[in-house]
């Protein structure tokens, strides 16, 4: 059994890593300041598992916080989730994401040196890669973020990897994510309304459930097979058992290594627009709309590795994703 400090613990991807770390019998401690969740979530996260959840209010910029909350708790590992994570918002206020997702980080890496815990499964994202120079993407392809956002990431990743150099006891994994969606089988916890501009998948269900008029599908003349973008979109139940393989695996290995996380299959998102229609059996009106500046037309993962070495992969269908987040929309359309 690990003691595992999730940073951003209530958010949408932490809640559902949450749940799957205490059926794995992990004990779990949350670390958020709520700016991109809801605290209704504790009491979601404890019906979920039947055991009320520690929870910590703060920000990750706060070392002193962090430190004093790794020792109260005997923290053993972290999940550090923490971080803005719009790229249009980080394109209008890229200092704001380097002093939030980087001094952020730098300040977790400080107050875990001070507790002498060093070994952390960082949140990282398949933005790092940029432009493809090809596909899949596997972890060899070179880093280009075209965003501040991804920029954010890939700065972490490499601070991550530096401390790794100087002290050989940190043992360090980057889960690059590819594009969660989908929700918690009970219903009770998924993506947050607060991040609603930003995802596709709630922006859908919102559409169809009537809260909005019509979907705005950025960029209609990619080339890709009907000019909107292409992305590998995850079932965020499947990048949850990725986080709980890779604690598993953290204590084998050494130094900092990348693994995708995602399915290896891309799909556009008017292809996603239509297996909603299927699955919610509504017609979903869109309108085509001008790029949105910092995203990349296609991105697909290879995820050979994370099947090598976590013995990993994706097991759920878009199917499966689509009717998870309509569920999702239309519990929280009922409170």
């Amino acid at each position: 059994m690990k003691k595992i400090l999730l940073t951003g613990g209530t958010g949408y991807i932490g809640s559902h890593i949450a749940v799957q770390a205490i059926t794995a019998g992990h004990d779990v401690v949350l670390y958020d300041n709520f700016c991109n969740s809801d605290r209704k979530v504790l009491a979601a996260l404890n019906e979920i598992t039947g055991k009320k959840l520690s929870c910590v209010e703060g920000d990750i910029r706060n070392t002193d916080l962090l430190s004093d909350t790794l020792s109260k708790y005997m923290v053993t590992d972290v999940i550090h989730l923490a971080g803005l994570k719009s790229v249009e918002e980080s394109v209008e206020k890229p200092d704001l994401y380097m002093d939030n997702n980087v001094e952020g980080s730098r300040s977790l890496i400080a107050a875990m040196t001070a507790n002498g815990i060093f070994k952390i499964i960082f949140s990282s994202s398949a933005t790092v890669y940029g432009e493809p120079e090809y596909l899949p993407l596997d972890e060899k392809h070179p880093l280009s973020p075209v965003n501040p956002y991804a920029d954010s990431k890939l700065l972490v990743e490499q601070l991550l990897d530096e401390i790794t150099l100087k002290n050989k006891s940190w043992k360090v994994i980057n889960l690059r994510y590819f594009n969660p969606v989908g929700s918690h089988p009970s219903g009770l916890i998924g993506d947050n309304a607060k991040a609603m501009k930003a995802n596709l998948m709630p922006m859908i269900a919102r559409v169809l459930s009537g809260e909005r008029d019509f979907l705005e599908i950025y960029g209609s003349d990619y080339d890709t097979q009907d000019g909107t973008c292409l992305r590998d979109y995850i079932h965020v139940s499947d990048l949850a058992a990725g986080h709980i393989k890779a604690i598993d695996y953290l204590d084998k290995t050494q130094g900092c290594t990348a693994i995708n996380l995602g399915t290896g299959d891309g799909i556009s998102v008017l292809e996603m627009v239509r297996a909603f229609e299927k699955v919610t059996g509504k017609e979903l009106p869109v309108k085509l709309s001008e790029r949105r500046a910092g995203d990349v037309p296609i991105s697909y993962a290879d995820c050979t590795k994370a099947k090598k070495v976590l013995g990993w992969k994706a097991e759920h269908s878009v199917e499966e994703m689509c009717r998870s987040t309509w569920d999702w929309c239309q519990q929280l359309g009922s409170q």
